[in-house]
């Protein structure tokens, strides 16, 4: 068993616990947490004392691109159309061994910036790898590409064979997606395609969505970089007259969305807003472009349980609660309050806190 004793112990849903503890079982679950003269202390239960520092979930980065680490800072272009292209670029001259280490550089840096959990988007199955072979936490999503409506099929099958691989990996902590990657790279055809096999399959689903004024320009009004590039490639472009979230609810796309993540949505007006909260598509939506997002976990296993229902935990007492697990996307600590006349006020987990520190997480799509 682990105990750790700091100066704070803060779990984000409840009142800070200065001089707070908490321990761990030998699964990696909490077992216990609150004032340090209240959490036991098991005989050969290994102790860290931080009396100075504070005690905080592990973050969450809802948007990362692990396998793509070793290209920071390489691309130089601002304009967003030639971005992607240059970054096209430099990862078709990028080998699988180079994906390999860049996406364990990544899992790397996460931790050493407090990040725990990730929601990762790629190509090449690298990052489902290392988060596997480092027991890191998170979900995957395998994109797929296709602006070519002739080639859905071949979309599909290409995306079926990634999964069929990498689903031997996906057990837990670890979850694997899908993610049709962005308007301006996937077709109506192959939208739909992997919207119904998400749905039929209950298959977690991510997607870039409104993230420049180049999509929005290609969606709205068939112009711009974007459609100038797909013309230049023979495909036909047309006006869709409405924003790229009103197009995909057009698709039926956004349709039944429940959990799924809408990533960057920085190109949005209210009616959009509403279309997503109504879809209920992305609990975590709109990482925002570059940097994606960090949010503090709730560590507060009472707060809800499955059903919906409010915990309780007595005041003055340490909260066990072992199906949560320490640092995890879902792991929890209780707080406790200091006199057994009062419980603890609860708070809803509203907290997004930006990960500036992760650099390999960061780099943008």
């Amino acid at each position: 068993m682990l105990r750790i004793h700091a100066g704070s112990v803060h779990p984000v849903t409840a009142p800070p616990i200065e001089d707070g503890a908490v321990l761990v079982d030998d699964r990696g679950t909490i077992a216990a947490v609150g004032p340090h003269s209240l959490v036991p202390a098991p005989a050969g239960a290994r102790e860290l004392a931080f009396p100075d520092a504070s005690l905080v979930p592990g973050l969450v980065n809802t948007h990362t691109h692990l396998e793509l680490t070793h290209l920071a800072d390489k691309n130089a272009e601002r304009e967003f159309a030639r971005w992607i292209r240059s970054l096209r670029t430099l990862k078709d001259a990028t080998t699988p061994d180079e994906f390999a280490r860049a996406a364990e550089r990544g899992v790397r840096d996460a931790w050493a910036a407090g990040v725990t959990c990730v929601a990762d988007t790629g190509s090449t199955g690298a990052p489902l790898e290392a988060l596997a072979r480092l027991g890191a936490r998170g979900i995957y999503y395998q994109e797929v590409f296709g602006p070519d409506p002739a080639q859905c099929a071949a979309s599909m099958e290409e995306l079926r064979r990634a999964l069929d691989r990498l689903s031997p990996l996906a057990t837990s902590p670890l979850s694997l997606g899908v993610s049709p990657h962005a308007p301006y790279t996937v077709s109506e055809p192959l939208y739909r395609a992997v919207a119904d096999l998400a749905r039929r399959e209950r298959c977690p689903l991510a997607m870039h969505l409104a993230e420049s004024r180049a999509e929005t320009e290609l969606v709205r009004d068939g112009s711009g970089p974007f459609a100038d590039a797909l013309r230049a490639r023979g495909f036909a472009v047309r006006a869709q007259h409405c924003s790229p979230v009103r197009y995909l609810l057009r698709l039926g796309v956004l349709q039944r969305a429940t959990g799924w993540l809408c990533i960057h949505c920085v190109q949005v007006d209210e009616r959009d807003v509403a279309i997503l909260r109504d879809s209920r598509a992305g609990h975590r939506v709109a990482a925002r472009c570059g940097g994606g997002r960090g949010a503090l976990s709730p560590l507060q296993p009472g707060s809800r349980s499955r059903d919906r229902t409010p915990r309780r935990v007595p005041a003055g007492r340490p909260a066990r609660w072992p199906r949560h697990r320490f640092g995890g996307e879902r792991g929890g600590l209780e707080s406790l309050g200091r006199s057994r006349r009062r419980r603890p006020r609860r708070r809803r987990c509203a907290a997004d806190v930006d990960d500036r520190g992760r650099q390999g997480a960061r780099t943008r799509e």
